[in-house]
């Protein structure tokens, strides 16, 4: 724990240090989003926070492999050098998007790149758990199919709801945070073995939210990006395939034994089940999945009269709570018969009071705050 901690730290320090650098590179460099009538913000904003962060993760990743109590987890094995490189062809991918925004079709193809690089280097999982039926061993023609698909649906629910500045790098440091403390709890059950890669890729995605996140809350002097976005996809995917890929034997209750399946879409609700709500949405509305429009979680939020900031720091919670709710039974080993309850109540709740036609307030964005539409070029459905 002390040498993750101290990765964690230096993830931290190094995002927050080279952040202020890359805000003056990307203004020079051009690579910045101007204010039109699709967006609220009102000032020139650099786009160039992905680079930031991926000189942490880069950095962070180097000191880790020096640290006796991680060096397991880099002798003898090529998947940190899988990750380290699929990240920089997805962060590549993201940032062309961003100074040059290209088509949903290549996009997903770089993705599908990156994907690649992780499963050539043995960055993919195993096992599959199906509720109710037990665990399904995955095949080796199915690996390359499988482990694109969950890098592409992580990839773009992040990038779709990186739509106000600080929400998409506070959720994901307090999934990554959350995923943390249960993969580290699988490896003093004796489930997950202590070279496993999943708990540093997440230690150090929190850690660079975390030092991103001072230069991106409302009003953010500098956005994530495509390339930022798809950057933290990629690490958690990654993560989340060698832990819940990983365990084919759980010990104790049943809850144990599939919420390797169940907790990465619970961590990661909140840009979860806004890329499927927008999904079905626009195809209710016979219109493309592509297509630009205002009715993501943030937005009703804002339209509620809530305000940028508070709508981000509302999703924060949100995400918060679903953490809470999946992880309070693996560390005390009681009330997993309650979590579908309580997850079906709290969603209920949420879409109740979030509802966009409730208590409209046509001076939400009256407030002084920016949305950054960081997401806008995702190529699932951007946030608009």
């Amino acid at each position: 724990m002390i040498d993750y901690l101290l990765i964690f730290l230096i993830s931290v320090g190094v995002t927050y240090v080279v952040m202020f650098p890359v805000r003056k590179s990307a203004f020079r460099l051009d690579i910045v989003d101007y204010p039109n009538e699709r967006k609220i913000h009102r000032f020139p904003t650099p786009l160039g926070g992905g680079a930031g962060m991926l000189i942490g993760f880069i950095v962070s990743m180097v000191v880790a492999s020096f640290l006796p109590g991680l060096h397991g987890i880099f002798e003898r094995s090529t998947e940190p050098l899988g990750v380290m490189i699929a990240a920089t062809v997805m962060f590549g991918v993201g940032m062309i998007d961003d100074v040059r925004p290209v088509s949903a079709p290549a996009k997903i193809a770089g993705q599908v790149l990156a994907s690649s690089v992780l499963y050539y280097l043995g960055v993919t999982m195993f096992y599959f758990k199906i509720p109710f039926a037990g665990v399904l061993v995955l095949s080796p023609e199915w690996l390359p199919l499988l482990t694109a698909i969950w890098v592409i649906v992580i990839a773009n629910a992040i990038n779709l709801i990186d739509g106000l500045d600080g929400l998409a790098a506070g959720i994901v440091a307090i999934g990554a945070g959350s995923f943390f403390l249960y993969s580290n709890k699988l490896i003093d059950l004796g489930s997950l073995p202590k070279d496993n890669i999943g708990p540093l890729l997440v230690v150090i995605a929190c850690g660079i939210c975390l030092g991103f996140l001072p230069h991106n809350f409302n009003p953010a002097k500098i956005m994530m990006g495509d390339a930022g976005a798809m950057l933290l996809g990629l690490i958690m995917a990654a993560s989340t395939m060698v832990v819940g890929g990983r365990t084919s034997e759980v010990p104790g209750e049943t809850y144990f034994f599939f919420a390797p399946l169940f907790i990465p879409f619970f961590i990661l609700g909140v840009p979860i089940l806004d890329t499927l709500f927008a999904i079905v949405r626009r195809t209710a509305k016979r219109s493309s999945i592509s297509s630009a429009d205002r009715d993501h979680l943030h937005h009703r939020l804002v339209r509620l009269g809530h305000g940028p900031r508070r709508s981000v720091v509302i999703l924060w919670v949100w995400t918060a709570i679903l953490s809470a709710f999946v992880l309070y039974p693996v560390f005390f080993h009681k009330g997993n018969e309650f979590i579908p309850f309580l997850v079906a109540a709290l969603g209920i709740v949420l879409y109740t009071l979030f509802h966009p036609g409730l208590r409209p307030d046509p001076s939400a964005h009256e407030d002084g705050a920016e949305e950054s539409n960081q997401g806008e070029h995702s190529s699932l459905p951007p946030s608009g």
